[in-house]
């Protein structure tokens, strides 16, 4: 498999067992394993929280995130972001490296005319927030077929996630999508992550398809995340 495979974890401390306390450890505990182990996006999706605590845990997030990029001894040259879901208030509050989109919404280009905006001092931030905010947003779009996708490519993403890929047990409600669409969205001129079902049993058959990428929750909580990478970076 292909070295450059880019990785994309998604939180859900939920997922976790125990209370909320120990749910939010077990979460910072695994983006600093993920930002060891050289993972490229994490994904803060923990949509259930308010905005004051969607910023707490975030602000940690990004502390975490930089002091575990230091302690990488491998993929060095590997650079972790963070992304929000959904929340562009959120990201640039927090300094975070971009944002991620569901399908129903905002634009691209409304998140980069907002990230522009606060750049230039016109959203109300302090000059050391404008400082340290990243110059571009890296920007992820959820797709569920071809033409999401590639009305993603159109208004601007950095990336898309097409899903479901294979069934899951726990959503059958979500019928799949399956390789052959993926092949087909793939072929767009943007980076297309698979998502939906991945194991390190089928990651392959998402890559071989033309997937630049593997993208999950479970695939890196429920695993040790670095023999998960080199398991699908080969």
């Amino acid at each position: 498999m292909p070295e450059n495979c880019l990785l994309y974890y998604i939180t859900d401390r939920r997922a976790f067992p125990g209370d909320e306390r120990s749910g939010r450890r077990r979460l910072l505990e695994k983006i600093s394993e993920a930002a060891r182990a050289g993972v490229d996006y994490i994904q803060l999706r923990e949509k259930d929280l308010s905005t004051r605590e969607l910023e707490s845990l975030a602000r940690e997030a990004v502390s975490i995130i930089r002091e575990s990029s230091q302690l990488r001894t491998e993929n060095r040259e590997r650079r972790t972001a963070l992304l929000i879901n959904s929340r562009t208030d959120v990201a640039l509050a927090i300094q975070a490296d971009g944002v991620h989109l569901r399908s129903d919404d905002i634009s691209p280009q409304e998140v980069r005319a907002a990230w522009t905006k606060c750049g230039s001092g016109k959203c109300g931030a302090g000059a050391l927030a404008r400082e340290l905010s990243p110059p571009a947003a890296v920007i992820g779009v959820s797709c569920h077929s071809p033409e999401e996708v590639a009305q993603a490519a159109v208004n601007g993403a950095t990336f898309a996630v097409l899903a479901p890929i294979f069934e899951k047990n726990d959503v059958p409600a979500a019928p799949p999508v399956g390789l052959p669409v993926l092949q087909q969205a793939s072929r767009a001129n943007i980076p297309v992550l698979a998502l939906g079902g991945i194991t390190l049993a089928n990651a392959h058959s998402c890559l071989a398809a033309g997937a630049a990428g593997i993208a999950g929750v479970r695939l890196f909580q429920d695993n040790d995340i670095a023999t998960v990478g080199k398991a699908v970076r080969g």
